[in-house]
């Protein structure tokens, strides 16, 4: 079984990467589980960069495979804010509460066909000694007039999946991760690894 690293803290985001990368042969840890704890700076201009940045980092000090993935949020009638930085939207510790609902005021009496969003997440992919290759997924929705849901995290509660008639906080984790964003470039980064690893 293969030790691969996914550069992330966040528990909630490696709950959901476990169950789509399930059945894969391999051993999938956090930072934390890994015992790393290593502050990068993300200064990249996009998804990827960040994303890329962080990769190639921990892959460089563990000699691990390494997946780290750069995510966020794009609301087109704010000129796609707060996208690259929304894990720090409002300032890095402000609770997602906050967040949502200064985006819900800031849409405030705004029709639905100018509320248009997507997630968007870039996941790179770092092998020792080889390029990174990277895959992105996109899910295209709305901003809902009102926080929804409480399964996922983040900007999930107000994140309006049409097709579904819900946020996808209102999703049952089964669904969610089969239509969302991080699983859709999970997807196509699972096809990389599986190739990589049954040529070694």
């Amino acid at each position: 079984m293969r030790r691969i690293i996914f550069a992330t803290s966040n528990e909630g985001k490696m709950k959901e990467i476990r169950e789509i990368l399930m059945g894969m042969d391999i051993e999938l840890l956090s930072l934390k589980d890994a015992g790393i704890d290593i502050d990068i700076i993300e200064d990249g201009s996009s998804f990827e960069e960040n994303a890329i940045i962080k990769a190639e980092a921990i892959c460089k000090l563990t000699g691990e495979i390494v997946l780290a993935d750069d995510s966020g949020l794009e609301i087109d009638y704010l000129d796609k804010a707060p996208g690259i930085y929304s894990a720090r939207f409002l300032g890095e510790n402000t609770p997602y509460l906050e967040k949502n609902t200064y985006i819900i005021e800031q849409l405030k009496n705004i029709p639905n066909d100018k509320r248009t969003a997507r997630f968007v997440c870039t996941i790179a992919c770092s092998f020792p000694g080889q390029d990174t290759i990277t895959r992105t997924g996109i899910i295209e929705g709305y901003i809902a007039d009102k926080i929804s849901g409480s399964n996922g995290f983040g900007y999930d509660p107000i994140f309006y999946v049409p097709e579904y008639k819900c946020t996808t906080a209102d999703m049952p984790a089964e669904l969610k991760n089969k239509i969302s964003h991080r699983a859709k470039a999970l997807e196509a980064i699972k096809e990389v690894l599986t190739e990589h690893l049954d040529n070694r």
